[in-house]
């Protein structure tokens, strides 16, 4: 299965993240027999898409010259055991592709083991949500026009050969992304700047593209597929939403602001940004982050029928609660309230908290006597 380490070699993690993580763009051409090879083959890829109960407009998207093809145009009412579904129809497909439209299959990321086996390292690598996309074009016919992410990107060539065009110009942390229209088109190639270089992508091939980083692709000669894996870690704005849960312990967020222009509201308000400086900067306010962070990041589902795991429990000891810093530190406090608990079950309700934290914190615990195996 692919690692982070084989995404990136000859690169090192460090180097990337030191050196091109949200600054700049990074083709990786591959090494002969890399594993980045063995990604996706076109077998695998038709194998994916004959599996036609899993599709929907949403998730099979067709697009031509640059522009989606509406969905009614390809999917079709099938009926299946519990009604009627609305799905992509694999004769209509194949006729536009016939044409020379271009394939994208959305939230692959759980669906193919060799992509699935990277989403939780690059999820851990950036703090972010990952997903994975899968393209399949055709030489001669843009599926996009030039645009930007809202995420990091890194793109592994499947099958087949593509030229990206990266511009000089990148959109300043954009969050939203405008309307498809011609207006839109249009001012997408004044923004995206002139032409910075050209990547000719070949299989194995990686390229990583920050946010924001203009650029289109077009396939060569034949027929294309790769794969995206799209990052989205938190941004500033999450503080926002931390402060706002943990203002609420505080009366003085409470009470009703004063009537404005008196030197009264000028007071409060002095007074609630130096608790919101104070709250910032605290223990609590970075513990809080770290666990938006991991709820963020997909755990490996690791299912090993027909074994089951065998759950480790603990009861209550007599000895003192270890000193335990960071999030592990609200499981503690839920683990001593209660007078038996399941290893397994605590890290399946603390899905917010690294698994690794949780169990050095059980250790700690029963290294202090405030838990017993059982």
């Amino acid at each position: 299965m692919l690692s982070l380490d084989d995404l990136l070699a000859p690169i090192t993690p460090e180097v990337f993240h030191a050196d091109y993580d949200d600054r700049k763009p990074l083709h990786i051409p591959a090494a002969p027999g890399a594993p980045k090879h063995a990604l996706l083959d076109w077998e695998g890829f038709n194998a994916l898409l004959d599996q036609t109960s899993i599709w929907t407009a949403q998730s099979l998207k067709v697009l031509y010259n640059g522009q989606r093809v509406p969905p009614p145009r390809y999917c079709h009412d099938a009926a299946t055991g519990s009604g009627v579904a609305n799905r992509p129809s694999p004769a209509k497909v194949k006729v536009l592709l016939a044409q020379g439209a271009s394939l994208v299959l959305d939230e692959v990321q759980d669906l193919v083991p060799s992509i699935r086996a990277l989403t939780p390292a690059l999820g851990r690598a950036f703090a972010g949500q990952v997903s994975a996309n899968l393209y399949c074009s055709f030489g001669g016919v843009q599926a996009f026009g030039t645009h930007f992410d809202l995420h990091h990107v890194f793109a592994v060539q499947c099958e087949g050969e593509k030229v990206w065009t990266l511009y000089s110009n990148r959109a300043d942390a954009p969050t939203t992304f405008p309307i498809d229209n011609d207006e839109t088109r249009a001012w997408l190639a004044a923004q995206r700047g002139p032409v910075m270089t050209q990547v000719h992508m070949r299989p194995g091939d990686v390229l990583y593209l920050p946010r924001g980083w203009y650029h289109d692709a077009l396939a060569t000669d034949g027929a294309s597929l790769h794969v995206t894996w799209s990052i989205t870690p938190a941004d500033g704005r999450t503080v926002f939403d931390v402060l706002k849960r943990l203002t609420q312990d505080d009366a003085a967020f409470r009470h009703f602001l004063r009537p404005a222009g008196s030197e009264v509201l000028k007071a409060q308000l002095a007074d609630l940004g130096r608790r919101l400086s104070a709250l910032a900067v605290s223990d609590v306010f970075a513990d809080e982050i770290a666990m938006a962070q991991e709820r963020l990041i997909a755990r490996e589902p690791g299912y090993a029928l027909p074994h089951r795991p065998t759950l480790t429990l603990y009861g209550l000891g007599q000895g003192p609660a270890p000193a335990v810093a960071g999030p592990a530190a609200v499981a503690l406090d839920w683990a001593l309230s209660q007078p038996r608990l399941a290893l397994e079950d605590m890290i399946a309700q603390f899905d917010f908290v690294p698994e690794a934290e949780l169990r050095a914190m059980i250790d700690a615990a029963v290294r202090t006597g405030a838990l017993v195996r059982l």
